[in-house]
Formats: structure tokens, C-alpha cells, sequence
């Protein structure tokens, strides 16, 4: 939050909830601990989790006490596994993370064999006496979703579930999808919970790392100039964009199963939905946090699967041309079906019953080879009741808006109207922007950064509690059964494009027209 606040070491187990403040500057480290990551020779951990570590570890942030023991099938041996450790060093790099692989090991076996588990517990013990990790530990799921289960249980099963002798917490960071639908993300949790505790399983959503979804927080809440405008009053509509230019990629065959709605929207757009219209917290920490985030996703409208067609557009798009390149359309990518029914594109109207938001539209939208990539949040404010040069003097003013910039360029824009210069008295909008480049140069934090800390330190608030999952689940619920149904009917949009004309229908419907980024 960009210096304002720091929220550490909330303990929902205990009971235990504070707000620590540190100095500007002043690093953040974990205590003694072995993080160990399940999937460790594998495209996550590569390209996110050892980077992350590795930029840790050369800004001074990872404790003198600080282990890591990569597990997964890949048949390695420790020096191996320290090897592909190096490769990931930060290219202006003072040495940290060099000497920090050195103390590293790596556990090669499968995940459903005893004998990987009982070695890892003999590799943690020793690390624990050698190296001083003090009994705790973090265990990072970097596997496909299949595994979680039987990762944890074979966990608890070798006593791996709880800290080792003198040690304070033993964690369960677990990457999504959560589940497929509401029905397996509770099976999911059924089979978590019976190996760790809630207040054990971080589940990571990498958006919640971002600075912009973190300063919702203190725009809102340490701003007296926009919370009293933060409600139906002044607010007209909310737009959620997620919108990117690249296509599925090498992606197909997990696409095919996923499709926008599962991708996108069940979890980065609920998450940002829930931080930007939720309640204040009684405190910054977070259980309190998450706990409002709770009740706004419990407040948005459930429709049934009649009226989720009516309120809901799905498309997939064709060939076209993205930053002057010609692009196949998604029938022609690798791994995907030619005659595919997956949505690349969701356009969604949504409402949310309570005092603050009653009768306020929410339209969101996600889609893939979109004309852009870019994430943002705007609160599309009411028009003047009247304005006295109405008519050509107005014609390029637009409602008044404060848009949240999520990716790529993270920063805040409010959109106003100004008189344009010369004789006549005509107004139109312009734009006043904060960029995070400009007021911190030197760049912010990677997502997994911040996360892989927060995990670390025990701090939940950017985590997605089990609740939280499930609510997310049943509100998409009647879209999957309408899109099972074949309800509505796919529609095609150009690649290149800002998605197709029926999501502009929807939104144009009420009188509004969509923001592009």
C-alpha cells in the first residue's frame, strides 16, 4: 500500500489480530522457516515463485533462518535444483540470493509415493538442525489442481501438517483454480480441511498482489475526498475490465476446460469487485477484511439460469490483427478443438442488494486478443442534475469517473470536465493520472513478492478464505448451467477488436456505453 500501512501477523486461530507499522525503507522478514515447494521443476515455479524469492532474498527480506526444499518428480539432486535456482538471479544482483541457494535441497520422487514424504520429512529435520529453520514451515502447491488433495493428506499423514519440534506454524499455500464449480470447490476444502486447519491454507490469487488492488484500501479509506462519494448516491454504474491481447497461447487444452468465465471471472474479478464496493473494516487487518469481503459477494444477486441468459454475453474470437500482426482465431490454436463452444469473452450485468449499492449496474467484461492488455476498476459517477451550457458547448463531456489502473501501467485516473480555452464557454473531459512509475521510481513489488512475504509472515489479508471461494462459485453457477445449456448463444468477435456488438447491446441498453482503456 505503497508505504501508507502495513498489516502483519494476523493470527484468526488464536484469536490474534494487529497492526504492525513499519518504518519507510525498513525491510519485513520472516522468522526462521523451510518453504518447501511441491512442483518445483515446473513452469510456476520457474517463471514466478523462484524469481520472487530470488529479488527477496538480494532486497535483504528473507531471514537468516530461511530454507528452501524444492519437491517434484524431475529427477534431480540438490545441486541440480541449485543450479536452476541461479539461473533466476536478478540481473543487477548483490549476492544474496547466490549465497542463499547454496544451503538449498531438493526431494526427487512422486506425490503419491510414501517414500517422497518420509524423505522430505528427514531433508526438513535436518534443515531444521543444520540451518536453523526452527521447526516452521510453508508448503507451496505449485502443482496441477488434481494434486492438492492427496498432497495434503500425505502431509499430515507423515506428520508434516503441523510446525516440527519447537517450531510455531506449519502453512499450506495453495494456487488456484479452486475447484471447477461449487460442488468440487467444496470437495476440494473437505479434503484440505482434513489435513490443515483453515487458518493453515493461504489460498493465492496473484491479482490480490498487485499495488493498485492493495490501494483500493487506502484510496477509499485514508482519503476523506472520495469515501462519502463511494455509494448509489453519487456512483451511477461500476465497470470491471480484464481485458488481454494474447491469445491462449500454448494454453489450448487447459483453456478448453477452463474457458473466461472459469478463468477470469470466478476469481480475479471477484476479488477486485469485493475490495472495491465492501464495507469499511472495523480494523486493517484480516479477518476484518476478509470478513466484509464476505458480505459484499454474499450481497450481489444470484439470478437463476433464466434470467443469468438475459444478463450475460459470451463470444469467442475469430482471426484478426494485434499490434499489426495477423493472429489466428481460437478454433486454430494449439490443443483446441475446431469446433470449441469455450467462451474466450464474458460480458456480465451484475447488482448488488444492499444500502450502499441498491439499483447501481455492475458490467463486467474479460476477454482474450482484445484490442489491449488491461485490468481496471471505474466508478462511472451521475451527471449533473443540470447543466446551464448544455447542447454543442458539451458535447465532448463525459460523466465524471474514477478509474483504478490495475495492469499494465498501475496508477489511478479521475476524469472530470474543464473549460477548453478560447472565446467560447465549451467544456469537455480531460483526465488527471497518478502513475505508481512516477511517484516510485525504481518500480513496486512483484505480485508474488508481496504474496510469497505474506505467506511467510502469516499475514491472510490478501488471501482467499474458504468462504470467500464458495460464494464466488454460486454466483457464476447459473452461467455454467445456462452455458451447459447452450444459453446464450456464442457469439464471434475479431481479435484485434473490443469483444462483439452484443456486448455493447448490453451495456448500451441501459442508456450507457463501455470505457476503453
Amino acid at each position: 500500500m505503497s508505504g501508507l500501512l502495513r498489516v502483519e501477523g494476523a493470527q484468526e486461530a488464536r484469536g490474534e489480530a494487529h497492526l504492525l507499522t513499519v518504518e519507510p525503507g525498513e525491510p519485513r522478514r520472516p522468522g526462521p522457516l523451510a518453504l518447501v515447494v511441491f512442483g518445483a521443476s515446473g513452469d510456476l515455479a520457474h517463471r514466478k515463485i523462484l524469481p520472487a524469492l530470488a529479488q527477496l532474498a538480494d532486497h535483504d527480506a528473507l531471514g537468516d533462518g530461511f530454507s528452501l526444499v524444492g519437491v517434484a518428480r524431475t529427477e534431480w539432486n540438490d545441486e541440480e535444483f541449485r543450479k536452476v535456482c541461479l539461473e533466476v538471479a536478478p540481473v543487477e544482483s548483490a549476492g544474496g540470493w547466490e549465497r542463499l541457494v547454496q544451503r538449498f535441497r531438493y526431494v526427487s520422487g512422486d506425490y503419491g509415493d510414501e517414500a517422497t514424504f518420509a524423505k522430505l520429512a528427514g531433508v526438513l529435520a535436518e534443515l531444521d538442525k543444520e540451518q536453523a529453520s526452527g521447526g516452521n514451515r510453508v508448503y507451496y502447491l505449485a502443482t496441477i489442481p488434481a494434486l492438492f488433495g492427496p498432497v495434503a493428506r500425505a502431509l499430515a499423514a507423515h506428520g508434516l501438517a503441523e510446525p516440527g519440534r519447537g517450531g510455531e506454524f506449519a502453512r499450506l499455500v495453495v494456487e488456484k483454480p479452486f475447484g471447477s464449480d461449487l460442488a468440487s470447490a467444496a470437495k476440494l476444502d473437505e479434503e484440505l480441511h482434513q489435513a490443515f486447519r483453515e487458518d493453515q491454507i493461504f489460498r493465492i490469487d496473484h491479482y490480490m498482489g498487485k499495488e493498485t488492488v492493495q490501494n483500493v484500501l487506502a484510496l477509499r479509506f485514508a482519503n476523506s475526498i472520495f469515501e462519502p462519494i463511494w455509494n448509489r448516491r453519487y456512483v451511477d454504474h461500476v465497470q470491471v475490465t480484464v481485458a488481454e491481447s494474447l491469445g491462449v497461447e500454448h494454453r489450448g487444452t487447459f483453456y478448453e476446460s477452463a474457458g473466461a468465465l472459469r478463468d477470469i471471472v470466478q476469481n480475479h474479478v471477484m476479488q477486485v469487485l469485493s475490495l472495491t464496493l465492501m464495507e469499511p473494516p472495523s480494523q486493517m487487518e484480516a479477518s476484518s477484511i476478509r470478513d466484509e469481503k464476505v458480505k459484499l459477494l454474499r450481497s450481489v444477486v444470484v439470478p437463476d439460469v433464466d434470467e443469468a441468459v438475459n444478463d450475460v454475453v459470451r463470444a469467442q474470437y475469430t482471426a484478426g490483427i494485434i499490434d499489426g500482426a495477423a493472429v489466428p482465431g481460437y478454433r486454430s490454436e494449439e490443443g483446441v478443438s475446431p469446433t470449441s463452444e469455450t467462451e474466450t469473452y464474458i460480458a456480465m450485468h451484475l447488482l448488488v442488494d444492499n444500502w450502499r449499492w441498491a439499483g447501481v449496474p455492475v458490467y463486467v467484461r474479460t476477454g482474450k486478443r482484445l484490442a489491449r492488455r488491461a485490468t481496471e476498476v471505474s466508478m462511472i459517477f451521475q451527471r449533473p442534475p443540470h447543466l446551464p451550457f448544455a447542447g454543442k458547448l458539451a458535447r465532448d463531456l463525459r460523466p465524471d469517473a474514477l478509474t483504478l489502473r490495475i495492469q499494465p501501467d498501475e496508477g489511478i485516473s479521475l476524469c472530470f470536465g474543464a473549460k477548453v480555452p478560447g472565446p467560447e464557454f465549451r467544456v469537455r473531459s480531460v483526465s488527471m493520472d497518478f502513475s505508481y512509475a512516477d511517484a516510485f521510481p525504481g518500480g513496486t513489488a512483484e505480485a508474488y513478492e508481496r504474496l510469497l512475504l505474506d505467506a511467510m509472515t502469516g499475514d491472510a489479508t490478501l488471501f482467499i478464505r474458504s468462504d470467500e471461494v464458495d460464494q464466488a462459485w454460486a454466483i457464476v453457477a447459473p452461467i455454467q448451467q445456462a452455458f451447459l445449456d447452450g444459453e446464450p448463444p456464442l457469439a464471434r468477435y475479431r481479435a484485434g477488436s473490443w469483444g462483439p456488438i452484443e456486448a455493447d447491446r448490453l451495456i448500451e441498453g441501459s442508456g450507457r456505453q463501455w470505457r476503453n482503456p
